[in-house]
């Protein structure tokens, strides 16, 4: 079994927001893939997905984005996953808009809900897809710019990203991490 969790925060002041791409993705991914089931568990909400011969679990923590490990570290150790088979999505305003970076394992990068999950884990090596929804404007505190909505301007491009987003982890889960890194790791054409 594979586990997708799509970082970000709950309610719906907060559903447009920069922050929430991780849980646009687990939308997009159930909208594609369909759900075989919903729930609500570990502080999270999880859906079950029909994949190849299985089911991908895909969450979207019910925690805040600075909490997030509260969510996923129960999930991870009651499921008894390995690592390699957790996949974490969140934003990242370091990289352009519209850019995706997958990555094997690594830092947080400054990201708070990364860094949350790092510790209640007690490793970093787990894979992540890291979305550009950068540069944060010269002056503006960047804990306001990730919690703000996109631009309408700024749409198209983020519903790009998200549907490359839902393909790159497909890739990865059917091809191999380095695949999808080779694939989608470059700027989009």
């Amino acid at each position: 079994m594979h586990l997708i969790v799509g970082l970000g925060n709950p309610g719906p002041e907060y559903a447009a927001t920069r922050h929430n791409l991780g849980f646009r993705v687990v939308e997009g991914w159930l909208k594609r893939f369909g759900c075989r089931r919903e729930q609500v568990r570990w502080q999270a909400l999880l859906f079950e997905s029909p994949w190849e011969e299985g089911t991908v679990l895909l969450a979207k923590p019910l925690t805040y984005m600075n909490r997030s490990g509260e969510a996923v570290a129960p999930m991870v150790r009651s499921l008894r996953l390995d690592l390699e088979r957790v996949w974490v999505v969140c934003d990242d305003f370091s990289l352009p808009l519209g850019r995706l970076r997958l990555r094997r394992r690594g830092s947080d990068g400054g990201h708070r809900g990364l860094r949350s999950v790092i510790q209640a884990l007690g490793s970093q090596d787990f894979p992540r897809l890291r979305m550009g929804v950068g540069p944060v404007p010269s002056g503006m505190d960047p804990i306001e710019f990730v919690l703000s909505p996109f631009t309408p301007e700024e749409q198209p491009a983020v519903e790009t990203m998200c549907q490359r987003a839902v393909e790159a982890l497909a890739c990865a889960l059917k091809e191999g991490i380095e695949a999808a890194m080779n694939r989608y790791n470059a700027p989009a054409e």
